[in-house]
């Protein structure tokens, strides 16, 4: 796809990658709800396949692809969870997956690209070296590189979250999720936009990635001042695509502390008695955090996944 989702982009991209997907479950606590001053229905994509909401995004890319391009494989450099997504994908179109991911990945995300038969190639924790090391895979193989968010067919997929949730509670008023590279962010955007126009999309952001917010603000894509947070998904910086969909559809980006993000997640675990990873939290920790903003309303978070470490759990 060459142009930003339309509606009828979306929608077809939803009934292409069901039969391939999880129907998340959206959970709510009365608990919870008492606690934030409103109504919160999070939609529950750890529970996704590979335990995130990339999956839909990168099976969306890869069943996008000409049988011929499938067969030479597929190509990607990521951290995580769009290295599984992507791993996934390409194990569905029996084709050969090559995830470059860098050494300080998280075990638990590289024994999930092997158990999915993915060929992972490491690098240095650069995104120059990831670029690299991709570009010589791409010269060795013919593999075709689908970036992690900067691509049309990965943010109709990741769309596709949102669409189920507005489905189910079709008076939200306001829909929040993290922003990192903006695949995610920028899905949930449109598919707002298009289904429920009169609702509020806002980002949660941690303070140790906060490139977003600046970009946000000056209206050209920045850099994060420093990169230090327990929120491994979000360390990317937004894309030109991702970008340009955020500025028009995205309400407003609220940045978090570490300290703000472990006591969220804390409390999801506590009271929805599911497993989410840091990046998580964070929308819901922007919630708590402007409690007098959302008062009274009906807030939809995107759980974005439950990949998470538990030998180095932070609380």
């Amino acid at each position: 796809m060459n142009h930003i989702p339309s509606l009828t982009d979306i929608l077809a991209t939803h009934e292409k990658i069901k039969p391939y997907i999880i129907h998340t479950p959206v959970l709510s606590s009365e608990k919870i709800n008492e606690l934030a001053g409103c109504e919160v229905f999070f939609k529950c994509e750890n529970l996704q396949k590979i335990g995130a909401f990339k999956a839909r995004g990168g099976m969306n890319a890869v069943l996008s692809l000409s049988p011929e391009e499938q067969q030479k494989g597929i190509t990607t450099h990521s951290s995580g969870n769009h290295a599984q997504a992507i791993a996934l994908a390409a194990k569905a179109v029996h084709t050969k997956a090559y995830i470059v991911m860098p050494r300080n990945a998280p075990e638990i995300k590289k024994s999930g690209v092997k158990y999915l038969n993915g060929e992972i190639i490491e690098c240095e924790p650069t995104l120059e070296a990831r670029e690299t090391t991709v570009q010589q895979v791409i010269d060795r193989t013919g593999a075709t590189f689908i970036h992690p968010f900067n691509n049309y067919d990965v943010i109709a997929g990741q769309a596709t979250a949102a669409v189920e949730l507005i489905n189910e509670v079709n008076t939200l008023q306001v829909i929040m999720a993290p922003v990192g590279g903006g695949g995610l962010l920028s899905g949930t955007a449109l598919a707002t936009h298009y289904l429920l126009p009169d609702a509020e999309v806002i980002a949660g952001e941690p303070e140790g990635a906060a490139d977003a917010i600046l970009s946000f603000k000056s209206g050209k894509i920045e850099k994060a001042p420093y990169i230090k947070t327990i929120a491994d998904g979000l360390l990317t910086n937004l894309g030109d695509k991702t970008f340009e969909i955020i500025r028009a559809y995205v309400k407003d980006i609220i940045t978090v502390s570490e300290e703000e993000i472990v006591a969220a997640m804390k409390l999801v675990w506590e009271q929805l008695k599911i497993v989410i990873e840091p990046s998580s939290a964070v929308p819901f920790a922007a919630l708590l955090k402007q409690k007098e903003r959302f008062a009274g309303k009906q807030v939809g978070i995107i759980l974005t996944g439950g990949n998470v470490d538990l030998g180095s759990l932070p609380f």
